[in-house]
């Protein structure tokens, strides 16, 4: 082999390591989220796991209904965790898959959707399953309309903006944007967990739990994305992402 031919095949054994790496980080959340999840899942009915989130509560708020902190952290949290929100979240992502098929990445609007649509029935189905109530109605800074357990706010946030984040270290070369990219997405799920339970929406288990399934869910979508595009990549047939347009 000439040394040109090296090169290259060390370049090209270097992508695919670094690929099948991050396929493994992928594995082992949806493993880690399942678990956690199962975890949190039998605590929560224990005597421990309710007195954990009610000693969370109590000290986030010592009076009923009066969060910790000055008045606008808790007209702050009431903005942000609209974030989470269904509404908002259908709107960002029209606006998101709208631009992904506008830039012909087919696959990447496809996993979006199924990741937003999916996380909705996930969530559903585990409240019908679990039925939890909420906490007491005096600890309730938002309005609330169904289950506790595990937290919809929590869920479909981690699964857009994780997801969301996750397509966006593929637009950029270097390892810091990348980072960035991806640790915004986890910021703002993260923080709008905190405010589901700051406000009384929810006990800290829901979060957690939420948390749990929602990133399950995100990697999960993305490792079949990632199957599909390695099957496509050969034949360039079916659906997946067409290059950028320079």
């Amino acid at each position: 082999m000439t040394e040109v031919q090296i090169v290259t095949f060390l370049r090209r054994a270097l992508r695919v390591g670094r690929a099948e790496i991050v396929a493994l980080a992928a594995m082992l959340v949806v493993t880690l989220g399942v678990a956690t999840f199962i975890e949190v899942a039998d605590d929560a009915t224990e005597a421990d796991g309710q007195a954990f989130d009610m000693a969370i509560l109590t000290w986030l708020q010592p009076v009923p209904g009066d969060a910790r902190g000055p008045w606008w952290l808790e007209e702050a949290a009431a903005d942000l965790t609209s974030l989470g929100g269904i509404s908002v979240l259908t709107l960002f992502a029209v606006i998101a898959v709208t631009f992904l098929v506008m830039q012909r990445k087919r696959l990447s609007a496809l996993l979006l959707v199924l990741g937003l649509a999916g996380g909705v029935a996930l969530s559903e189905g585990l409240k019908a399953v679990f039925e939890r109530a909420r906490p007491p109605a005096a600890y309730q800074a938002v309005e609330t309309i169904n289950a506790s357990f595990p937290s919809g706010h929590a869920l479909l946030s981690t699964v857009f903006y994780l997801t969301l984040g996750v397509m966006l270290t593929r637009a950029f070369a270097r390892r810091r944007f990348k980072a960035f990219a991806l640790g915004c997405g986890v910021t703002i799920a993260l923080i709008i967990g905190m405010t589901r339970v700051y406000l009384g929406a929810h006990w800290a288990s829901d979060v957690i739990a939420g948390w749990c399934a929602g990133a399950a869910w995100s990697m999960a979508l993305w490792l079949v994305s990632y199957a599909v595009e390695r099957r496509q990549a050969a034949r360039l047939s079916g659906l997946h992402d067409e290059p950028s347009p320079r």
